[in-house]
This record gives C-alpha cells, structure tokens and sequence, in this order.
C-alpha cells in the first residue's frame, strides 16, 4: 500500500531516511577526501558491469538467433563489451567519458530534484528547500566542470558532492519527519 501523503510516508519512515542519509553522507564525504581513487573505481565498476552485460548479452543472442530484433541485440551486446573494455583498459579515457555522462545526469537530475522539491513544497513547508538546494548543488557541479582536464578527479568529486549533498537532505528530511506528525 503506498501512502498518498509525501508527509505521513516520510513520517512513518524516517528511520529508513536517516539510515540511507548517513551512509551517503559517508560516502560522498570519502569520495570528496579521495576524488580520484572515486573516480578509478567508479569507472572499473561500472566497467566491469557492462562487460559482464555484454557477455550475457552475447550469449542470449547467440541463444535466440532465430528471434526477431537479434541483430539489435547483438549489437548491444557488443556495444556492452566495448563499453566495458574502455571504462576498464582506457581509464583515462573511461574518466573522461563518465565524466561526461555524469554531467548529462546531473543535468536531468537538477530538473527532476526542482519537481520534487515542489511536490513536497506543502507537505514539508519548513523543509522543501533542502531539496531544492540539493538542485543547485548538482548544477553548480555541472557548471565547474572544465573537462576534459579535470576528468581524472572531477567525476569522484561530482559524486561525493552528490552523495553528500543527498544523504544531508535526507538527514534534515528525517530529522524533521521524525519531530512533526503529518496534518
């Protein structure tokens, strides 16, 4: 059952929202203190995944020959390997990638982080503008971003800012949930 109060869900759960705000914060403040070792792992994880999706991808479309779009399917799975053999053999190159598509994501993330922080405008009236400093936060990351020098650290230092910026907000959130019941 979901709840249709952003306030009650918050209240009922705010344990949860502490927890996963501390282990955030944690993270985005290790991945701040060593952005570039952030970074090298970010990209041999993700590395690592695509090509292990690549891979799985193969074999499911070596499987299915005689099924419709398997040519497509195919070529994912080849764009998976390749992918993951950049991001693990090319770090340099992976960083700058990644660095990026981590801009792009912030981008999109800053837009939807302003339409929650209005949703929960009434809900949390005291408290709505964390979230929408968590907005400028992710923009401001975007803007001092001077790729593609800055790609060996930038992409760790994006994250930790990002983990911190959300584990805070969901700390404050919890915070407060935790003090006020819902109306």
């Amino acid at each position: 059952m979901v709840a249709t109060d952003p306030g009650q869900g918050l209240h009922e759960h705010w344990g949860a929202y502490l927890f996963e705000g501390i282990v955030l914060t944690i993270l985005g403040a290790a991945a701040i203190f060593v952005p570039t070792l952030a970074t090298f792992a970010i990209a041999l994880f993700l590395g690592r995944l695509f090509f292990i999706s690549g891979i799985l991808g193969l074999l499911s479309a070596f499987w299915m020959r005689q099924a419709p779009g398997y040519w497509w399917s195919l070529l994912s799975a080849i764009l998976g390997l390749v992918v993951g053999i950049v991001l693990i053999v090319g770090s340099t190159s992976g960083a700058i990638f990644l660095a990026r598509v981590l801009t792009a994501f912030f981008v999109i993330e800053a837009i939807l982080s302003i339409l929650l922080a209005l949703e929960h405008k009434r809900a949390l009236p005291g408290r709505w503008g964390w979230l929408l400093l968590n907005c400028v936060v992710d923009l401001v990351g975007v803007v001092v971003a001077g790729l593609p020098g800055t790609a060996l650290w930038v992409l760790g230092l994006f994250v930790g800012i990002d983990l911190l910026s959300h584990g805070l907000t969901l700390i404050t959130l919890a915070l407060y949930a935790r003090e006020t019941a819902p109306a």
